[in-house]
């Protein structure tokens, strides 16, 4: 027998993000200024009599197959995050009398710290309240909310929550995590930006701990020495007296998460001004700006490659601006700032072993009815 079909299929869209200043920042506490781009994933979906939950992935050539009798689903592996917001939106009181069955498509590249699983996680809770006996459309930041939840916070993972925010919201944010969550929308005319994958393979949770446990163990051995010190007040000129206690490799990654908020601070000031239209936008200073930030990453938390450096590199004699890696680093994707010269610049990156994609800053997670 062919279950029916809901006369009312939905369609949700989501962005990937890119992080422009602040990473590895937010798991620390520490603000984070990050973009939604012109990279997507999709799913399209509909309620059927037949419970349970069935997706089809053929970009990955996968399937998804929830048998669901009312109950939180358990987790057959660590991160399913198909599973997870079933169980999170149940906790919420959300229901599901109707099966739900659909497809995903996408062209975010994954695994590469453009925050693919995050917009897959965002489109799927946003199509799972809409086609949930409540039929409940929730406002992006709360979506944002429940996939933080459903991602890092069910699974115990070391993440901050600048990718659920920055893909469900959209453009450009400012965001806050304490003491308590905070979010400013920001509209800078940017220009072009290419993204860059090096399709190398990374360690996103290895890497985000080595970093986020290194530094979090520095701050309580510094405040044992010095109880005022803080990551938010602290003065990166005021460090030097922690040089003896710390090692090499310990004092450069402090003075780098320092230095990397610091540019955050300028940056935001910088955007701010150009969002009120009190001043012209100064693309050749906010491409240093990425430069900046990306000298840390290399050189202080060492999160990036040699091949993404050439990447990096071969862009800027192109006619980039600016640039740096994205994401938690040891691989994966970085960008550059190209309001002039995107083609050749993205020609520059192929040409470094890189798959190169022109994007712009986009609108976050959107529903329509098929």
């Amino acid at each position: 027998m062919t279950p029916s079909v809901d006369s009312n299929p939905k369609k949700v869209s989501t962005p990937g993000r890119i992080c422009l200043f602040g990473e590895h920042q937010d798991y620390l506490g520490l603000p984070v200024i990050a973009a939604a781009i012109s990279r997507r994933i999709q799913v399209a979906a509909h309620r059927v009599d037949q419970q349970g939950f069935r997706l089809n992935l053929p970009d990955i050539n996968d399937t998804v197959n929830i048998t669901f009798d009312g109950q939180e689903v358990p987790y057959p592996q660590i991160r399913d995050y198909f599973r997870s917001a079933v169980n999170v939106l149940l906790r919420e009181g959300f229901t599901f009398s109707k099966g739900i069955e659909g497809e995903v498509h996408g062209n975010i590249p994954i695994n590469s710290g453009t925050s693919s699983s995050s917009a897959l996680l965002v489109s799927w809770l946003d199509i799972l309240t809409q086609l949930s006996d409540q039929s409940t459309q929730l406002p992006a930041e709360q979506i944002a909310e429940l996939a933080y939840v459903a991602e890092v916070l069910e699974f115990g993972e070391p993440g901050g929550m600048m990718d659920h925010y920055s893909t469900a919201v959209g453009n450009v944010i400012y965001l806050e995590s304490q003491p308590k969550i905070r979010l400013e929308k920001l509209t800078p005319p940017l220009g072009t930006f290419v993204l860059g994958d090096s399709q190398e393979p990374k360690d996103t949770i290895g890497i985000l701990k080595r970093v986020k446990v290194g530094m979090l163990d520095i701050i309580q051995r510094l405040k044992i020495i010095n109880p005022s010190f803080t990551l938010e007040t602290s003065d990166l000129t005021e460090v030097s007296e922690f040089k003896d206690f710390l090692t090499k490799d310990e004092f450069i990654l402090l003075k780098g998460n320092l230095s990397n908020r610091d540019i955050l601070r300028d940056a935001l000031s910088m955007l701010r001004a150009s969002n009120n239209a009190r001043e012209t936008f100064d693309h050749v200073r906010f491409g240093q700006m990425l430069n900046d930030h990306q000298a840390n990453l290399r050189d202080a938390q060492r999160i990036s490659t040699p091949k993404i450096n050439r990447m990096i590199d071969a862009a800027l004699t192109a006619g980039a601006l600016g640039g740096k890696i994205n994401g938690s680093g040891g691989g994966g994707c970085m960008f550059v700032y190209a309001p002039q010269k995107s083609e050749e610049v993205a020609e520059a990156i192929e040409r470094e072993g890189g798959k190169a994609f022109v994007i712009n800053v986009a609108e976050g997670t959107t529903i329509t009815s098929e």
